[in-house]
């Protein structure tokens, strides 16, 4: 084997590396994402938590990077340890399947079946059918069908690769003497541990080894330390990740070492054990891919189950690695570990987003309520909304901003469209709920108050604008189009409602019914009040435009009353008898 070989085997491994990454790719986009949405529902079910980390892991082709979400969960908040033990238990049975898949190259054999089972055989035309679905296809999952096929092809290239750049190793005499050395558990688990961790995908760990049993020349003895070695040094991506998270993203992390780690030690001891009394004849015997699949498999189903009823066990053994701190830890939401997984981080968004609706209503509602009679803890309150809503806004711009640089599909990108145009609105009912504030602390220390006439006009006012924030916000929530058509014709009876009101107000100012001073802060209250149906509008017209792939805001709002004529009539007759002024 000379450096040409070598160089064969290293390309082989990249291509086996990118292949992983374009099935998992394509696998994820088919899902939507709906298994790693799962994983952050994960309850104290063990047996549903196993089950959730070996589908997610079986479909992104890694355990680490399940862990890695796990650690974001955990790390914002949106899981508690011990609902993780039993995802991580399960990610460790799902990353076996790539070892089975990998199985594959070494089937063999005359038959026409078996010839057609070879990946040699079939690889190549799934990418050439992979290739022509991602390219002539519109449907977004055809394409993620076409770059599924497309990883599978390269992911067979790279291990055929592999394993030809190592087919000289079984001429070589002192091969076999080099793997010797690796029956030493410690020092087989130490390099299976090292390489993993350096590569940083257990799976491609076990792949080189399985193309190196091609050869014949690995034993038992020296592939089980090894293959126990990978499963500890996959572990590195999640203690990586955990850098500068809360305490139990932490301990999260050190579960999986905890797992893998006394799981290799109790395996290897009753190994070794064993034969020491028994004497397995199959130790020095060579191995081939499959038997390092069955390896692999057995050993993370054993850990399973040994450790199942010990779950508690290895959160104390975490929390005991990581102490409590007196300080009281912040989480958060959009953890950058989620930007990986695109469709979990798109849910995190719609979840502050959500938050952020909820905020600006409670702030409006509250300031709404201090008009005639104003209470300084509620302006603290509003002030404290406000504030948070500003931090909110500017968290969200710019994850989504990051967000958007990742690979995503056309329904991603116009959820974070409609996510990016609507939370400066949501931003802005908060200003204007602080102006009302304002307005009503204005009326206190002055002493102002409005006549029976104003009040119950501003009344009627209040409760149209409660009904289409209410509306909107529902609109938001569901993505009903249908009920955010019916936003537009309530904001134009709030615009009419405010001008009649402007109007009294100035005949009640001519007839010596009023005062200058009131019709200062009336006018501020009407127009900080109308602003925030035209903010209702917005987030409607941008929910139905991003639902039509329209994004003319201008063009829609136009348009509206002469394309739905009937159907804008018959709700603008209807809010216009239902909010009629005194």
């Amino acid at each position: 084997m000379d450096i040409f070989n070598v160089l064969t085997l290293i390309g082989g491994l990249a291509f086996t590396l990118y292949g992983m990454q374009c099935m998992s790719g394509g696998l994820e986009r088919l899902s939507g994402g709906t298994l790693e949405r799962a994983l952050s529902k994960a309850t104290d079910n063990k047996l549903l938590a196993i089950l959730l980390g070996m589908g997610v892991t079986a479909l992104i082709q890694s355990s680490s990077s399940t862990t890695v979400m796990l650690v974001g969960f955990v790390n914002s908040g949106l899981m508690q340890l011990k609902n993780a033990v039993g995802v991580i238990m399960g990610s460790n049975i799902g990353t076996t399947i790539t070892s089975w898949i990998l199985s594959l190259t070494a089937i063999s054999g005359d038959s026409l079946l078996l010839k057609m089972l070879k990946p040699t055989s079939f690889a190549p035309l799934l990418a050439i059918i992979g290739i022509a679905m991602m390219l002539f296809s519109k449907k977004e999952k055809q394409k993620a069908i076409g770059s599924t096929l497309v990883g599978f092809g390269i992911l067979m290239f790279g291990m055929t690769t592999m394993s030809d750049a190592v087919a000289p190793l079984a001429d070589a005499p002192n091969f076999a003497s080099i793997f010797t050395m690796f029956e030493n558990p410690i020092l087989g688990v130490l390099v299976g541990t090292v390489f993993t961790g350096i590569i940083q995908s257990s799976a491609a760990a076990i792949g080189i080894l399985q193309a190196l049993a091609l050869t014949g020349g690995i034993t038992y003895g020296a592939a089980i330390p090894i293959i126990l070695g990978t499963n500890i040094g996959t572990c590195v991506t999640a203690l990586i990740s955990c850098v500068g998270a809360t305490k139990n993203a932490k301990r999260t992390a050190i579960v999986h070492v905890s797992f893998n780690a006394v799981g290799t030690v109790i395996f290897l001891a009753l190994f070794y054990i064993l034969n020491a009394f028994i004497g397995f004849d199959f130790i020095n015997q060579p191995l081939d891919p499959a038997n390092i699949a069955v390896v692999h498999t057995v050993f993370n189903v054993g850990a399973t189950i040994v450790f199942y009823p010990f779950t508690n066990l290895l959160c104390r053994i975490a929390k005991l690695l990581v102490p409590d701190k007196k300080q009281v830890e912040e989480t958060n939401p959009l953890d950058e570990r989620f930007l990986n997984t695109p469709a979990i981080a798109l849910e995190q968004c719609r979840r502050l987003a959500n938050t952020m609706a909820q905020t600006a209503r409670d702030s409006f509602y509250t300031a709404l309520d201090n008009i005639g009679r104003f209470s300084s803890s509620d302006m603290d309150k509003v002030k404290e909304l406000e504030a948070k809503l500003d931090r909110f806004e500017d968290e969200l711009g710019t994850y989504m901003v990051k967000l958007s640089s990742k690979e995503l599909s056309e329904q991603e990108s116009h959820e974070i469209s409609k996510l990016l145009h609507v939370i400066g609105d949501f931003e802005r009912i908060g200003d204007h709920a602080e102006n009302i504030m304002n307005s009503a602390e204005e009326m206190f220390k002055k002493k102002l108050a409005f006549s029976e006439k104003a009040t119950a006009e501003l009344g009627v006012m209040i409760s149209a604008l409660h009904d289409i924030l209410d509306m909107t916000l529902e609109a938001f929530y569901t993505n009903d189009t249908a009920l955010a058509k019916q936003v537009e014709p309530l904001e134009d009876v709030i615009d009419a409602l405010q001008s009649e009101i402007r109007a009294r107000h100035v005949r009640r100012l001519q007839e010596g019914r009023c005062t200058i001073n009131l019709g200062f802060v009336l006018t501020d209250l009407l127009t900080n009040m109308e602003r925030v149906s035209d903010h209702c509008s917005n987030i409607a017209v941008c929910i139905i435009q991003i639902a039509e792939a329209s994004f003319d805001t201008h063009s829609y709002l136009n348009t509206v009353k002469e394309t739905n004529q009937n159907e804008y009539d018959k709700h603008f007759k209807k809010y216009s008898q239902k909010f009629l002024l005194p």
